[in-house]
């Protein structure tokens, strides 16, 4: 019996589509559309269930769209399927490009272990913090087999004030920067059409103003680490306090990059990515020197229970010496830099130029927020110049009058 193959379908003329025979080689058989090029439609033995396909060439490659099964889907949606396919070959897009997508998406969890191992842990030293951020938060809150192509935007957005409850806006904001860093790193490999973070409001963080301590605070500070029972803690606190370097740096100094006689110590990693040089005062030197570390330890600053690993944290003992200290108000360790840099500004009159260099800022803009400390400097300056020209008036008019104040004297 030979059956017609090809025919303008109807809903009638499908409906009398019989079964395919039970002998007859292969799953179904076929019939196409003669109205819109390569829709077909495909019975099945047995039950006779039907179904829309879009056959096509894409880039030379045959493929098959599957459209809906008859008659859930209707002759004409399935007609309009088939049409806003063509429409998408006709641009040079192949249709099944976001199916394609969404087959091959991983899991977020298998997404997260590669992003962690093929990117940040190869491109950022910080990368431990991320793993930290997916395993304690965005992996239970989306579920680990959560597809990476199924988070859309409003699931970020839910999941961003879920975060911003419980942290600050500017956690928040890093909760963010992960996962659009991870949805553009899918978007490269190809596994994500769009990066659903785009777009997505950051908080607005609050200006974090800087601690600095004052020279009379310093002092305390400073009678109170003597007294302090856990000398190698503290002498990585005045450490700090005499270079006015990072935390990260200080307590990963080790004794092979000190060189006391040169008075120079190198930091082969620094916050930047680049190694740097940092000069070592009179008082450096001779603290250095003091230090048990330097026959017991391959670290400047080692661990009190384990000398073979660096002091971890010294946040504990820092509260503990300002309280005996006195010292009111919140000050972080790393208030401890900025009163390193404000104390060579406004006390050893030391320019912006020079705490950029001593401090290794990237950008004079990040030193420029010790600009307000210059001011005493600047109206001394000032006042010289002012000076000079008063004295070089009276002169013209040959007066003999003594400088207008005790700079000018100086300054000649």
């Amino acid at each position: 019996m030979n059956r017609v193959t090809r025919f303008r379908f109807t809903v009638r003329a499908i409906e009398q589509l019989p079964p395919c025979p039970l002998d007859a080689p292969g799953k179904g058989y076929e019939v196409s559309d003669t109205e819109i090029p390569g829709l077909r439609l495909s019975v099945s033995k047995g039950a006779g269930r039907k179904t829309f396909w879009l056959r096509y060439s894409f880039r030379g490659t045959k493929r098959a769209m599957r459209l809906g099964g008859f008659p859930a889907t209707s002759l004409a949606d399935a007609r309009r399927l088939a049409l806003e396919a063509r429409g998408q070959l006709d641009r040079g897009v192949d249709p099944q490009e976001g199916r394609d997508l969404e087959r091959s998406s991983p899991t977020l969890a298998n997404f997260a272990k590669d992003y962690l191992e093929d990117y940040a842990k190869v491109h950022k030293r910080s990368w431990r913090d991320d793993q930290s951020k997916l395993d304690l938060h965005v992996i239970p809150f989306f579920g680990a087999e959560r597809r990476l192509c199924d988070i859309q935007r409003r699931d970020i957005e839910r999941f961003i004030g879920a975060v911003r409850k419980t942290h600050s806006p500017a956690t928040a904001n890093r909760f963010l920067s992960l996962l659009s860093a991870m949805m553009r790193r899918g978007v490269t490999l190809g596994v994500l059409p769009d990066n659903p973070c785009r777009g997505i409001p950051r908080f607005r963080e609050a200006s974090g103003k800087s601690r600095y301590l004052s020279l009379e605070e310093v002092g305390r500070l400073v009678v109170a680490m003597d007294k302090d029972p856990a000398p190698s803690v503290m002498a990585a606190l005045r450490f700090m306090l005499l270079t006015g370097c990072r935390r990260s740096n200080a307590l990963k100094a080790r004794w092979e990059h000190v060189d006391l006689e040169r008075r120079i110590w190198f930091m082969p990693m620094t916050k930047s990515g680049k190694p740097q040089y940092s000069p070592l005062s009179d008082e450096c030197v001779a603290l250095l020197g003091r230090l048990k570390s330097r026959q017991a330890s391959p670290w400047v600053f080692p661990s009190p229970t384990d000398s073979t690993k660096p002091l971890r944290d010294p946040r504990k003992a820092f509260a503990r010496v300002l309280a005996a200290a006195c010292i009111k108000g919140h000050v972080r360790l790393h208030d401890i830099r900025h009163t390193h840099a404000a104390l060579a500004v406004s006390h050893a009159g030391q320019t912006l130029f020079t705490v950029q260099k001593l401090l290794h800022h990237a950008s004079p803009q990040t030193t420029m927020i010790y600009s307000h400390m210059a001011n005493s400097t600047l109206a001394r300056a000032s006042q010289a110049v002012s000076d000079v020209i008063t004295r070089a008036t009276q002169a013209a008019k040959g007066d003999d009058v003594a400088p207008a104040s005790e700079e000018a004297s100086l300054a000649r």
